[in-house]
């Protein structure tokens, strides 16, 4: 009985000197960065204790400091159920997020609020609210894109941060990797090249970089090189030795002759124990674009910019501000001139790190989700143009891949719109005294609505040609013969095509008909103008005139080669002075408004005849003296 005693005794603390000696073990672990250890070594502490809340706590942090914090929500789920804290509700919040649980992310984000009283905290969990709601409103930003996977360059392993330079395509990768780091279980990454054209890569003969030796058991990444090819810039870091650099920095390679410098550490680090990494170039290489955890940011990592100094170095480094940089994380910076893309987990996105556009609208700096087709609720960064906007290279981690992160193309794939044709056949005819009759010869020009011409032909012997005219658009024919007055029509092919979704065919063909009707030239030839009435006693031009009076304006400015008498008549029912006073004045009205129109002064000429010049002499009936009362022009004048 009492040996029995004894064994249960000892077996009880060998349990607990074995749990102790776990314990601290993967302590140590998870202080020195070696998350993925630190969660094996405690995943047998929970094995045997699956309550125990100190390895909970580092299995749930390990997988977050990791980028894994996806799969550290029942973790956090232990430690919540023995007391609920804000911090741990922020963290489970962001990793339902990252699986796409936006519901619960946001309800998770809402118990946060419950468990502080701070102003500062209050707003961080009403910001992932709010990124919570905003979800449902993201569209495509390009919505044709399509992103393929480039299976027969990616491994089982990591592969990503693509750029090309020179017809050749530079990225980071852990194949060939000589030690595993300890943080991921992964293996060190190394900087890669091979010869690519446009997103046509050679995978076959994928080399480490030429330029300068990769190093042993720590990770290089993201390279960027200048716009010239002379300047390498790229991350180091995550070394296990003590005489290392402390954290990630840039450093940075210049070619000089023969061949590049041995990289050197670059003064815009500031301190060594600052986070740098995924630096960028400006299109004309004159500034640096980076990632930062360095203090004064707006959140976990903050993205800068450099200007590059008279000696060649990049200082005075500055934050690209609130509108860009958010309490979350921001890096992997592509510049495109007026637009700079980048990659985020504090805007409003599907997960993880999503890839955004900052762009200037309105004086205001604006941040857009390029959308599902683009983004996933895994990571997505890295965005490399090869032809700007419509193909490139882009990083992620989303499920499906060859491995862990892996280089996607993408190319823009917005259908060829269906053509269609507009025909337009015009048909010339000229006024007789018989009616409407055929004007062959006739020179009908087109133009556009800039007033460019477009197109002109000579009507044939039967008054017909065609002109082949942009859909949806407005243009002005004008026609001319000698002999005839030029004529001016406007004509507008909206609204006489389907529209681009009706469109069955490749190709549709659509016939319209138009026809000028030109009128003879002849001097000292009275034209009536029709419905030119005055109130009685009186001169003034009536908005029913006007109209009217508009269309010789019209013709006035279609022939200003021609000099016109606009007359004005009366019937005979009144004195003849007083008749000849009346039509002078509705006369010289007439012409004042077409004046007023832009028309010269010297092309007109006003003349009142009074009762002198009836159509129907003896005029009995009121419809005989409505005849004679008329306004007529007639060219007394044509400039050669």
């Amino acid at each position: 009985m009492m040996k029995n005693c004894f064994l249960s005794v000892l077996f009880i603390f060998l349990f607990l000197v074995g749990c102790t000696s776990l314990q601290q073990k993967g302590e140590k672990q998870f202080a020195a960065g070696e998350y993925q250890m630190a969660i094996g070594t405690f995943s047998k502490v929970l094995a045997d204790n699956p309550d125990d809340s100190d390895a909970n706590y580092y299995v749930a942090e390990s997988y977050r400091l990791s980028n894994r914090i996806e799969a550290a929500l029942p973790y956090y789920d232990k430690l919540l159920e023995e007391e609920g804290s804000f911090e741990n509700y922020m963290k489970k919040a962001k990793s339902l997020r990252d699986q796409g649980e936006y519901e619960a992310a946001a309800a998770a984000y809402a118990q946060a609020k419950e468990h502080t009283s701070s102003d500062s905290l209050l707003a961080l969990a009403e910001w992932g609210e709010e990124n919570m709601a905003q979800i449902q409103s993201i569209t495509d930003y390009w919505p044709y894109h399509e992103l393929q996977n480039y299976e027969l360059l990616n491994t089982s392993g990591i592969d990503y941060a693509p750029v090309v330079s020179e017809n050749f395509l530079y990225f980071t990768s852990s194949r060939r990797a000589s030690g595993v780091y300890p943080a991921t279980g992964q293996g060190y990454t190394k900087l890669f090249r091979t010869r690519a054209n446009g997103v046509k890569v050679d995978v076959q003969n994928v080399q480490a970089l030429p330029e300068f030796r990769n190093e042993e058991n720590l990770n290089q990444g993201a390279i960027a090189i200048s716009p010239d090819g002379n300047t390498i810039i790229y991350a180091r870091g995550n070394s296990l030795s003590k005489k290392d650099l402390p954290e990630v920095n840039l450093f940075i390679s210049y070619f000089r002759g023969a061949g590049f410098t041995d990289p050197i550490w670059m003064p815009v680090n500031e301190d060594q124990t600052y986070w740098n990494s995924t630096p960028a170039f400006s299109l004309d290489g004159e500034t640096l674009y980076f990632a930062s955890n360095r203090p004064g940011g707006y959140g976990g990592i903050d993205l800068y910019k450099a200007t590059k100094m008279a000696n060649g170095d990049f200082g005075d480094p500055q934050n690209l501000g609130s509108a860009i940089n958010t309490p979350g994380n921001e890096m992997f910076p592509r510049p495109m001139g007026e637009q700079l893309y980048f990659a985020s987990d504090g805007h409003p996105g599907f997960g993880k790190l999503d890839l955004f556009v900052a762009e200037a609208k309105d004086g205001q700096t604006t941040v857009t989700n390029l959308g599902k087709n683009i983004n996933s609720v895994s990571d997505d960064f890295g965005i490399f143009f090869t032809n700007f906007p419509k193909e490139g290279f882009l990083s992620s981690n989303r499920e499906g891949g060859v491995g862990d992160d892996d280089i996607y193309y993408f190319q823009d794939n917005t259908p060829k719109p269906k053509v269609v044709n507009v025909f337009l056949n015009v048909k010339t005819l000229q006024n007789t005294v018989e009616g409407e009759s055929v004007l062959p010869n006739a020179r009908v020009a087109l133009y556009d609505s800039t007033k460019q011409t477009v197109g002109g032909d000579f009507s044939n012997e039967q008054g017909r040609l065609r002109f082949q005219l942009e859909p949806n658009a407005d243009f002005t024919l004008i026609a001319s013969k000698n002999g005839y007055f030029t004529k001016s029509v406007p004509y507008s092919t909206i609204g006489k095509t389907p529209a681009q979704e009706d469109l069955i065919q490749d190709v549709t063909n659509i016939t319209l008909d138009t026809t000028i009707v030109l009128d003879q030239l002849e001097l000292e030839k009275a034209i009536v103008l029709e419905n030119i009435y005055y109130d009685l006693d009186k001169a003034d031009i009536r908005p029913d005139a006007a109209v009217e009076l508009d269309k010789l304006v019209k013709i006035l400015q279609d022939n200003p080669e021609i000099r016109i008498e606009l007359s004005s008549h009366t019937d005979s029912r009144a004195s003849d002075e007083y008749n000849r006073d009346l039509s002078q004045r509705r006369a010289q009205s007439a012409v004042d408004y077409i004046i007023s129109q832009g028309i010269a002064k010297d092309r007109l000429v006003a003349k009142g005849y009074g009762e002198d010049q009836p159509v129907i002499e003896n005029a009995q009936t009121e419809e005989e003296h409505q005849r004679n009362r008329r306004t007529e022009f007639k060219v007394i004048e044509i400039e050669e």
